[in-house]
């Protein structure tokens, strides 16, 4: 690594899915299965390989998409092999396929989400209750993430959780509801592959830091309301989904510093000028 650059935060990321996905499988019996998981693994590596080639890029990067297999493996079931084939390839596909202003519009897994649920109804999203030992410990994990890689895109996942958060509880105390409802309801692993994985993605977020948390806000918002107010499901996924095309018109508004996975060292960046 070439001195002065941060390293890159989706090897952590990357580490922590993985982890995930092994205690899970073996230690709270998950339902995933090693086959489930080659596949999307396989179709995601493959897909990312194809667009490497197609958009003539220079190396071939397999992070993003393993953090999208491993993130579709958690949250994706289906009886059907080739669903979850389609949905790593959507997934890496919207990436070189979906884009404005060099960055791709939506979260490649919860476009790839959004799309098989509205395409057929032999998928659905794993609600990820693991119980409050092992949530934690996904949490302290995430969190650490943070810290170790001094993500740049941390105010995204802290203002997501703390507004939805104090939503839950709001409504609770409203509705006169003992507090361990609210903390019971957050005490989810999709909540947190949400929050570290999804809304983070920092290709698909504003650039500017104060518009990234209010974008934070609105997109807690909408899927408060969809859960409370509409009664429907998978309202994290489906708020993202809705909330994205709004990136491009606030980054129009207000400007700020694209992110880089990779940016130059500050030798190179000051010689550039």
């Amino acid at each position: 690594m070439a001195a002065g650059a941060r390293p890159d935060p989706r090897f952590y990321q990357t580490a922590i899915l993985f982890g995930l996905l092994v205690y899970g499988r073996l230690a709270l019996e998950f339902d995933i299965t090693a086959g489930r998981t080659a596949v999307l693994v396989v179709s995601a590596l493959a897909a990312q390989w194809v667009g490497t080639r197609l958009s003539r890029l220079p190396r071939f990067d397999p992070l993003s998409a393993l953090i999208s297999a491993f993130s579709l493996t958690l949250l994706l079931r289906t009886s059907d092999w080739w669903l979850a084939a389609a949905a790593a390839v959507i997934a890496i596909a919207s990436k070189f396929v979906v884009r404005r202003q060099g960055k791709h519009l939506f979260n490649p897994t919860n476009l790839a989400l959004v799309v098989l649920l509205l395409l057929t109804d032999r998928v659905w999203v794993s609600p990820g209750q693991w119980g409050s030992l092992a949530w934690f410990a996904f949490l302290m994990a995430c969190l650490g993430g943070l810290v170790v890689t001094r993500a740049a895109r941390a105010d995204v996942t802290l203002g997501f959780l703390a507004t939805f958060a104090a939503l839950q509880i709001g409504r609770a105390a409203w509705l006169g509801d003992p507090i361990a409802i609210p903390l019971h309801r957050l005490e989810n692993g999709g909540l947190l592959l949400f929050a570290f994985f999804m809304i983070s993605d920092p290709m698909t977020i504003p650039n500017r830091k104060g518009a990234r948390i209010g974008y934070a806000i609105t997109v807690a918002i909408v899927a408060f309301l969809w859960h409370f107010a509409l009664f429907k499901p998978n309202g994290l996924v489906w708020a993202l989904f809705f909330c994205t095309p709004l990136v491009p018109i606030i980054d129009r508004i207000w400007p700020g510093e694209k992110f880089e996975w990779r940016p130059q060292p500050p030798a190179v960046a000051r010689a550039r000028h």
